[in-house]
C-alpha cells in the first residue's frame, strides 16, 4: 500500500486548512506503522506501559467513532473493541491483527470523512456525553488533530524501539 501524506496549505481556508492537517496526521500514523509485521505492531514500548503501535491504531479507530459517528452524528452504536464503553480495551493489542485493525481504522476514518464533507459548516454541533454539552465540528476536528499529534509522538518512539526508523 502507499501512503500519501500531503502538507496542508500555507494559506487555506480554515476548513481547508483543518482537514488537510488531520488527513496529514492520520498519514503519519499509517507511515509510523508502515511494513511491520503483527508481532512487531504489538510490542510493547517498556514496563510498566503497555502501550504499542498496534494499540495505538486500534485507540485512533476508537476516537474516530466516537467523535465524529457517536458526537457528531449522533449514532447510537457501541466502541469497536468493547460493548462495555471502555475506551481502554482498544490498547490491548492481544489476539488483534494489522489488518483487522488497520480495517476497522480506515473503516472509521472513511466514514469520519464523509460526516465532515456533508455537515453545512464547522458550527455543526453535537452533544459530547462525557463532557456534558453540545461541542462543534471545529472543535471536534481540532481535538482530533491534538490527539494525533500526540500519538505520533508516541508512534515515533514506538516504532524507534521496533527497527530503529526515526522521522517520516
Amino acid at each position: 500500500m502507499t501512503i500519501e501524506r500531503v502538507s496542508p496549505p500555507v494559506r487555506g481556508g480554515e476548513r481547508e486548512t483543518l482537514r488537510a492537517f488531520l488527513d496529514f496526521h492520520r498519514a503519519t500514523l499509517a507511515l509510523k506503522t508502515e511494513g511491520l509485521t503483527d508481532e512487531e505492531l504489538r510490542r510493547r514500548s517498556m514496563p510498566p506501559s503497555t502501550l504499542s503501535l498496534l494499540g495505538l491504531v486500534r485507540h485512533m479507530a476508537e476516537v474516530e467513532r466516537t467523535w465524529f459517528r457517536r458526537v457528531i452524528n449522533g449514532e447510537d452504536i457501541p466502541l469497536v473493541w468493547s460493548a462495555e464503553g471502555d475506551f481502554q480495551a482498544a490498547y490491548d493489542p492481544d489476539g488483534s491483527t494489522g489488518a483487522e485493525a488497520f480495517a476497522a481504522w480506515q473503516e472509521e476514518v472513511d466514514r469520519a470523512r464523509h460526516i465532515e464533507q456533508a455537515a453545512p459548516s464547522l458550527d455543526v454541533t453535537g452533544y459530547q456525553p462525557r463532557w456534558g454539552e453540545h461541542v462543534s465540528l471545529r472543535l471536534v476536528m481540532l481535538h482530533l488533530i491534538h490527539e494525533y499529534a500526540r500519538h505520533n509522538g508516541h508512534a515515533d518512539f514506538l516504532r524507534e524501539g521496533v527497527d530503529g526508523t526515526v522521522g517520516a
